[in-house]
């Protein structure tokens, strides 16, 4: 098979980038979770670059244990970095199956991803029932949870807390992530307000589990703080290994901020 295999991380948050573009082939369930299997390569996410008629190329995102995810911020700003040396280009333009995701490369390893509009309406999370999406109350072992849910290409739940350090995520995350409520499942992220507009987290990640960082769970992160009226755009969060900016243009679209990785290429023996 004629492919190339890539390598590379926003802020800890790492990617194995496979470029089908010129060789169209699938993988299974078994070899996906192999290439991500940290006793192995390892990785949070898979990449695959697919051709595109209409844009730069089509990407698909699948998580760890194998299932698919429609949409991941920092994975499509490290595509973006990769594929715009190709031609020296500032913006690269990829389809997924959330829509369509622009890309900007500010300077350097510096790298901007439009998101889109986020969806609140609990059908467009999705939600197995109408209810309040900003003020969902979940019990998880003898705790009762209040978080606001969003979807910015894949269902999140954002819960702002006052102690980071009493949240085991560990413990928690896989439950609020299966909780019937769900019928996608969710991404988990737990918040707490630093200072104006800047706000440290925890993520656990739908299908990947306790990731380093989270592009569309930073996104999530400042639409809640807006919808609560705790924050304002442009919005800091702080991962463990870095940050990502987050800002809201006048169309009412997600802009991410933050630096990529160098690219290393990798063998890959399928």
């Amino acid at each position: 098979m004629d492919f190339k295999a890539y390598k590379m991380d926003g802020l800890g948050n790492d990617f194995v980038i496979i470029d089908q573009r010129n060789s169209q082939f699938e993988l299974s369930q078994s070899q996906i979770k192999n290439i991500c299997d940290r006793k192995k390569i390892g990785c949070d996410q898979l990449i695959l670059i697919k051709k595109s008629e209409k844009v730069d190329a089509f990407l698909i995102f699948k998580n760890s244990d194998g299932s698919s995810s429609g949409a991941c911020g920092n994975g499509t700003r490290c595509v973006a970095s990769l594929l715009s040396k190709e031609n020296s280009k500032s913006e690269m333009i990829f389809e997924t199956v959330s829509g369509i995701l622009k890309s900007k490369i500010l300077n350097g390893n510096n790298i901007q991803t439009n998101i889109g509009i986020p969806k609140t309406n609990w059908r467009e999370i999705p939600l197995l029932e109408e209810i309040d999406t900003k003020n969902i109350e979940i019990k998880v072992d003898n705790s009762n949870l209040s978080g606001t849910a969003i979807n910015v290409g894949n269902p999140h739940i954002i819960f702002f807390t006052e102690d980071l350090d009493k949240i085991k995520i560990k413990d928690i995350g896989p439950k609020i992530e299966n909780n019937p409520l769900f019928p996608e499942r969710v991404n988990v992220t737990f918040a707490k307000k630093i200072s104006e507009n800047y706000f440290k987290v925890l993520h656990w990640e739908r299908g990947a589990g306790l990731t380093k960082a989270c592009g569309t769970a930073a996104c999530a992160t400042a639409v809640a703080g807006e919808i609560n009226k705790i924050s304002n755009y442009p919005t800091e969060i702080e991962f463990k290994l870095g940050k990502i900016k987050i800002n809201r243009d006048p169309n009412g679209n997600i802009l991410m901020e933050g630096n990529v990785s160098n690219v290393e290429k990798i063998r890959l023996d399928l």
